[in-house]
């Protein structure tokens, strides 16, 4: 009777082991299908912040720029506001630039002439969006329209010169933003020409300001001043670009094209210089206008 009642203890046990829930198991197959549609899913998704990141970051740096504070109200007796807006099928191009009161001073038509006969070409512009199109498959640019836009920031010296900034925006057939582009000019109001790199600093000082500039990029890079991702400025890209900056009684500040010093989508367009900091690369003569 003894051994009976230990079988029958036996048999119920064994009975409970083997009644566990039913577990779910999962080829191989199946486990690396499941896990690359995840990793898929995570890309796409990921992509598209980035891409929405990157759009509103551009946005954000050219409204910096936009509107940025400069001297036009303070000029609005000595400057006349112009604007050029062709509106066509398949191109649209808007500029604003300044023209300089001849009254004042005739030497100003120096300016003006310039201004009016080289910089603000309009008919090679249009000729360049045309031939443009012609070089770019012949459906897709019936599609697209070229946007070609042109506005300008002033600045005054001691009343004795005034430099203009133009930022250029291009929009190009096939690309997903506009970039912008830049040109500066120094104009002296006394004597009625154009000042350039050489009128402000010392002659072969070149290589001497990439130091001091790519030296306030890192700095700034290290501070986390919305540097992030930039880098210096070559030698090559500062001689292309030397006469691309605007004057300040206290500063210079040299403007680069988009993807010199940082990528389109985040950064800045320009590099302020203190004169303090520049004393060494600047010319010392009385026509000067920086010397103090």
């Amino acid at each position: 009777m003894k051994y009976l009642f230990l079988v029958a203890l036996l048999v119920m046990f064994l009975a409970c082991k083997n009644d566990k829930p039913e577990e779910t198991t999962f080829e191989n197959e199946d486990i690396e299908s499941v896990n690359q549609v995840y990793e898929d899913t995570i890309q796409v998704k990921d992509f598209d912040i980035e891409s929405l990141d990157k759009s509103i970051t551009i946005e954000l740096k050219q409204k910096q720029l936009i509107e940025k504070k400069d001297e036009s109200e303070e000029l609005e007796e000595l400057i006349i506001d112009r604007r050029y807006l062709v509106e066509k099928k398949d191109y649209t191009i808007n500029f604003k630039y300044p023209l300089i009161n001849e009254s004042y001073k005739p030497t100003n038509r120096n300016f003006n002439e310039f201004i009016n006969n080289y910089y603000v070409n309009i008919t090679k512009t249009e000729s360049d969006i045309l031939e443009s199109k012609l070089l770019c498959d012949s459906i897709e640019a019936e599609k697209f329209r070229e946007k070609r836009f042109i506005d300008y920031k002033i600045y005054n010296v001691n009343d004795e010169l005034i430099s203009v900034l133009f930022y250029k925006e291009n929009f190009y057939n096939g690309a997903m933003h506009p970039s912008y582009s830049f040109d500066c000019f120094n104009f002296d109001l006394n004597r009625g020409v154009f000042m350039t790199y050489e009128d402000f600093f010392n002659l072969g000082s070149e290589e001497e300001l990439v130091g001091i500039i790519n030296k306030t990029i890192n700095t700034r890079i290290g501070k986390g001043d919305m540097y992030y991702d930039c880098w210096e400025v070559s030698s090559d890209d500062f001689f292309t670009s030397k006469n691309n900056f605007v004057l300040n009684n206290t500063y210079v500040e040299f403007y680069f094209d988009d993807c010199v010093i940082c990528p389109s989508y985040t950064g800045v367009y320009s590099i302020e210089l203190p004169l303090t900091d520049l004393l060494s690369v600047l010319k010392k003569y009385d026509a000067n206008p920086l010397v103090f």
